[in-house]
């Protein structure tokens, strides 16, 4: 079995895949300060609850954005499962496209995954919109290269920004105005559209922007938390792909088994 572990700067996500399907998943803060003993307990846990052998796992996959925290996971891997992890754009688990930008080491190792389940599964150009801690918008043409994107601040650290810089907003939950009307009568209703709808008019501005410079047609695909939140009050989007970055990994995982 294969234990995929996309290590993001607000959670690490750790999905267990019986082939190409997730049989069980589970999430926790990112923290590169977390050693490998203390994700093998919390680790070892959930998968006896799952009913799963720590020996099933014969493969282990990673990208991650937080340098800092690889090495914990390595020592994991290494002392708990005696599996060398693969590392996503590295060695046996290269991304094997075309980075087509000014510094192609910079490129986020979600993204890339991303970029690489995205042409697999997608045909012509994309665009893939990740919900994260930012919120990014990627180009990736018809023969499978990145070619660029956008880095946006996401939803959240907007509302952070707005309630922790200002002394009288409460915090407020994201979620879909109550009404389709775009002036509010109280506080939290003025908070909630101005970040919700706010956030739809910046998405549909940029994505149009983005396709009108691709120069031909392009299929939007959003994966990340709030993807399918926002999939209910926009059109933009072809189609919504939760599960798109731990795919991705799957995928460079099973390349790398037929090298």
């Amino acid at each position: 079995m294969l234990l995929a572990i996309d290590l993001g700067n607000t959670n690490v996500v750790f999905a267990l895949f019986e082939g190409r399907k997730i049989r069980a998943r589970w999430r926790i803060a990112t923290d590169p300060r977390r050693t490998g003993d203390e994700y093998a307990v919390w680790l070892s846990q959930l998968l006896v609850l799952e009913g799963i052998e720590r020996s099933a796992i014969d493969q282990i996959i990673v990208s991650t954005v937080v340098p800092r925290a690889l090495h914990n996971i390595k020592v994991l891997a290494d002392k708990y499962f005696g599996v060398t992890p693969l590392v996503a754009g590295e060695g046996a688990a290269d991304y094997g496209m075309a980075i087509d930008v000014d510094q192609p080491r910079s490129l986020g190792a979600d993204r890339a995954v991303n970029a690489v389940a995205a042409h697999a599964r997608y045909s012509g150009d994309l665009v893939i919109v990740d919900f994260g801690t930012a919120t990014t918008f990627d180009v990736v043409d018809f023969n499978g290269a990145y070619k660029g994107g956008i880095i946006a601040p996401g939803i959240n650290l907007s509302l952070d920004a707005l309630v922790g810089n200002t002394a009288k907003l409460p915090r407020i939950a994201i979620e879909a105005p109550r009404s389709t009307s775009v002036i509010g009568t109280n506080t939290e209703d003025q908070m909630l559209i101005g970040v919700f709808w706010g956030y739809v008019a910046m998405m549909e501005g940029l994505i149009e922007r983005m396709k009108r410079e691709v120069g031909r047609p392009a299929k939007v695909i959003a994966t990340g938390g709030l993807a399918v939140l926002f999939d209910k009050h926009t059109t933009i989007f072809d189609a919504v792909d939760p599960d798109l970055t731990l795919d991705g990994l799957a995928l460079l995982a099973e390349r790398a088994n037929a090298q």
